[in-house]
């Protein structure tokens, strides 16, 4: 198939973003769109580029003292009667249009056309980020490449609507077990209602006062929720088990240890299973690059209420930041899309920081 990232595309952000929303790559299918990228790096002079399954790198060697990382995932969520994509006005629609096909057209944009940048500067297009964390590209490349993440300062080009979203959240997932006995429902006296018994465990969770934490000055708002309940076994029975799934949102202040332990003092009395559980990042805020990219936004950082795989530099000891010209709130949703003007406002930021002086 003729690549559709053809020097004309790649000269403009806005048509880029179209022509990589126009490619479909729902995660597990980023084959097709990993493979017009590769070619294209592949075309540049100033770029290594190195694949690993469908994740491709491609990085500068200009002998820079300080090596930066822009880093956007080529999969989306699945297709919802929104593709290819569509301009309406000022607006693109299209499913990745915000999360975060947008992005990825910057990194593209400044990987072949700016050949020196004041930083050496690492490339990281990368399937599966979607869906479970064992198939993200990030992950698989932490195993086989660790020497690809090497860098004093990431940014993760996440829909953030143009402000930077410093940091993020830990999240935890837990299930609380409430248990019976099973009997007739017709003779429920001779049995224990587990369900009935969940009612102690949603109090609590009614009457939670989650923290709010201010790290550098970004506010993390945190939240303890149920967020699925199971329980049953028929129309005439009394069950004699229930189990509520809750969802920790933490502040990264906290570590996972300290997040499993908040929780399990929160159902202190009940069972509770920890199912997976996942570290926040810090604001990453203070390393040389980061302030000179908040100098070249020109605005404040806010928290990132969310995870997202700032977190996974983070654990490796490289402050990380996101920044995109998506609107988070439209991430996932059938009428997702991006504005022209955000676009082009963020390629400026990102040229502003990057070309050299």
């Amino acid at each position: 198939m003729e690549n559709p990232l053809t020097p004309e595309v790649l000269a403009d952000p806005v048509a880029l973003t179209r022509a990589l929303v126009d490619i479909e790559s729902v995660s597990l299918n980023e084959k097709e769109i990993a493979h017009h990228v590769e070619e294209v790096l592949r075309s540049v002079p100033h770029l290594d580029v190195q694949r690993h399954q469908n994740t491709v790198m491609a990085r500068t060697e200009v002998g820079r003292s300080q090596r930066v990382v822009l880093a956007g995932h080529l999969d989306t969520v699945p297709l919802n009667d929104n593709f290819p994509s569509k301009r309406e006005g000022d607006l693109i629609y299209g499913c990745g249009t915000s999360d975060m096909k947008s992005g990825v057209a910057y990194a593209l944009h400044l990987a072949v056309s700016l050949a020196e940048p004041r930083y050496d500067v690492t490339y990281l297009f990368y399937e599966a980020e979607e869906i479970d964390s064992r198939y993200n590209g990030l992950t698989l490349v932490a195993n086989a490449h660790p020497e690809w993440l090497a860098a004093d300062f990431a940014v993760l080009l996440e829909p953030t609507y143009g402000v930077v979203e410093a940091g993020c959240q830990g999240t935890l997932r837990a299930i609380v077990t409430t248990t019976g006995r099973r009997a007739h429902s017709a003779r429920s006296w001779r049995g224990v209602n587990a369900i009935h018994a969940a009612g102690e465990a949603l109090n609590r969770l009614a009457g939670y006062q989650a923290r709010t934490v201010t790290i550098d000055g970004c506010i993390y708002r945190e939240g303890l929720n149920a967020v699925g309940i199971h329980g049953g076994v028929a129309g005439n029975v009394v069950p004699d088990r229930c189990e509520i799934e809750v969802n920790y949102r933490f502040a990264p202040d906290r570590s996972p240890a300290e997040a499993e332990a908040h929780v399990r003092e929160v159902f202190a009395g009940l069972e509770v299973n920890l199912v997976d559980v996942a570290p926040g990042a810090l604001p990453g805020l203070t390393a040389a690059p980061a302030r000179e990219f908040l100098t070249a936004v020109g605005e404040e950082p806010v928290a990132k209420l969310g995870w997202t795989d700032v977190a996974r530099f983070a654990a490796l000891g490289i402050p990380a930041l996101n920044f995109g010209p998506g609107d988070p709130n439209l991430a996932h949703a059938p009428d997702e899309h991006v504005e022209i003007g955000k676009i082009r406002d963020g390629a400026a930021t990102l040229h502003r920081w990057l070309a050299p002086a």
